[in-house]
């Protein structure tokens, strides 16, 4: 009888060892994960960032007298160029803006009078290539993208 109670100790041993290995693995596991998931969030933080300053950018473009859009897409076509924030914050933006004329009202008797409508929409992206959005990079895990547009008339 002796020597079956030390066979079964030692299994004890090794059993709990083993859970003890397995629990290890699981920790590691989770911590990886959620070193991945804030890295992401970082990079998805960036992108927000550089969105909000390419639609900042595109308004002054827009509403600064000379600032080279006034009558985008109403007068001349669609405006669309790419701010490069790579050095700053690893992304590109491109931002696009259209205008359409609408006749509203009358500015004085018998003249109607035209409101103008613009839509800004910038696309913040960390892809290879020279425009967002990256087509090809977002199958990738490390793709990150963010998009706003802003409605402004005169």
């Amino acid at each position: 009888m002796k020597a079956a109670s030390r066979g079964l100790g030692a299994l004890a041993a090794l059993v709990v060892l083993v859970l003890l290995a397995l629990l290890a693995a699981s920790v590691v596991r989770l911590s990886v994960g959620a070193q991945a998931g804030m890295a992401q969030e970082v990079q998805g933080a960036r992108a927000q960032a550089a969105v909000r300053a390419g639609l900042d950018w595109g308004l002054y473009k827009l509403l600064k007298p000379g600032g080279g859009w006034s009558g985008c897409g109403v007068a001349v076509p669609p405006i669309s160029q790419t701010l490069d924030l790579r050095s700053e914050t690893g992304f590109r933006v491109t931002v696009s803006c259209t205008g359409t004329a609408y006749k509203e009202g009358e500015a004085s008797p018998g003249t109607a009078a035209t409101t103008t409508v613009y839509q800004l929409r910038a696309v913040a992206c960390n892809g290879q290539v020279a425009n967002c959005p990256d087509n090809a990079a977002a199958l990738g895990a490390q793709y990150v993208e963010r998009q706003r547009e802003v409605t402004v008339s005169n």
